[in-house]
């Protein structure tokens, strides 16, 4: 077999299924059979064509699946074998990862005049579904396989590891960046897959307090499974008002941005303490402004810590042991499955945000 199907970006509000070539694996490579896959926000993103990628990529970015074939470097693996991979591949040979930031590995800026806009935009180390084909497909060609396959433990289920290589690792370094200490106020803007994630590691970094906010009732619901203490619907309040009061007037800790507009970015800087840290994980498609009374004019001692998932064998390995621990059930977080074949159907659900969809699982057999 020399082909195989993959749902590839066509045009902007276009992803389509076509046959595309099996790639062909290199020494530092592996191909991996995709068992599962899913539909992120930034796929989203880009069939809007508010993110720019060539015509006719692969999209996605979220493998689990099975080793198919190993490049002739490739050492300490099998073929037949359970893994997954980051959704971030860094060569750890590189300037990036010896300057400590992996993650942002093959970074430099690219015309993003293609998707409309103006000037550049910085590509970071996204690699999958971005600048090599991706994993909504049968293969994806997982490069400098050596130190991103990660082996899925025995008795996880492909549903219980799939939020690893992006969600869970985006939403952990949301809460790791947040500085979080022990006994913090924490307040999470946005309860969709990675706000849920980084309420679920704020828990796990020692916040003593947690306010989740969403404007979906369902997903406030989730957020108190996931470790929130305090739910704020903001159709039913003023929910910069209200975190306040709950403070005392001091405002919180933390906040951790995790949808991606002006609006959530300026209430998450609005509920800071002075000296407290804003991280933020949203994809931005507009330009974002600071008002000059939320950031105290520069003299509040505020962070704003940005981050892009952290990738990496050891990076899923220690998510996985989150996930057998049985601290939080982020299985739960897959709410629908398609078949590959219907990958447009999916899009259309996961993009409209309907029948209370979180994730689906994209499943190619």
């Amino acid at each position: 077999m020399t082909m195989m199907k993959a749902a590839i970006f066509v045009a902007p509000g276009r992803i389509e299924l076509a046959d595309k070539r099996i790639p062909e694996v290199g020494p530092n490579d592996a191909l991996v059979r995709i068992t599962t896959t899913t539909i992120c926000g930034t796929d989203i993103h880009i069939l809007k064509g508010e993110y720019p990628v060539a015509k006719g990529l692969t999209i996605g970015h979220e493998p689990v699946g099975i080793i198919e074939k190993l490049g002739s470097a490739v050492t300490g693996y099998r073929e037949g074998q359970r893994v997954i991979a980051g959704a971030i591949c860094p060569n750890f040979n590189s300037y990036a990862a010896q300057d400590g930031v992996p993650s942002q590995d093959g970074s430099y800026l690219i015309d993003s005049g293609r998707c409309g806009c103006h000037g550049y935009k910085a590509t970071a180390g996204w690699r999958f579904g971005n600048l090599i084909n991706g994993t909504q497909a049968e293969y994806v060609l997982v490069p400098d396989a050596q130190g991103n396959l990660a082996p899925i433990p025995d008795g996880l289920s492909d549903e219980q590891v799939l939020m690893c290589p992006d969600i869970m690792s985006t939403g952990f370094r949301g809460a790791e960046n947040a500085n979080i200490r022990i006994g913090d106020v924490v307040a999470v803007f946005a309860q969709g897959p990675i706000g849920l994630c980084a309420t679920a590691g704020a828990r796990l970094l020692g916040a003593s307090t947690i306010i989740a906010i969403d404007g979906n009732a369902h997903r406030l619901g989730i957020a108190k499974a996931m470790g929130a203490d305090i739910t704020l619907n903001i159709h039913e309040c003023d929910v910069v008002d209200e975190v306040m009061k709950l403070t005392g007037g001091r405002g919180v800790d933390a906040s951790i941005e995790a949808l991606g507009t002006q609006g959530t970015f300026e209430s998450a800087l609005r509920v800071l303490k002075p000296g407290g840290t804003l991280s933020s994980l949203g994809v931005y498609s507009t330009d974002l402004t600071i008002p000059l009374s939320a950031f105290a004019a520069g003299l509040g001692d505020h962070r704003i810590n940005t981050a892009l998932c952290p990738g990496g064998k050891e990076r899923m390995r220690r998510l996985m042991d989150v996930v057998a621990s049985g601290r939080a059930d982020f299985g739960a977080l897959v709410t629908h499955h398609f078949k590959l074949d219907d990958i447009v159907a999916a899009y259309e659900l996961f993009g409209h945000q309907r029948d209370g969809v979180l994730k689906v699982a994209i499943k190619p057999g």
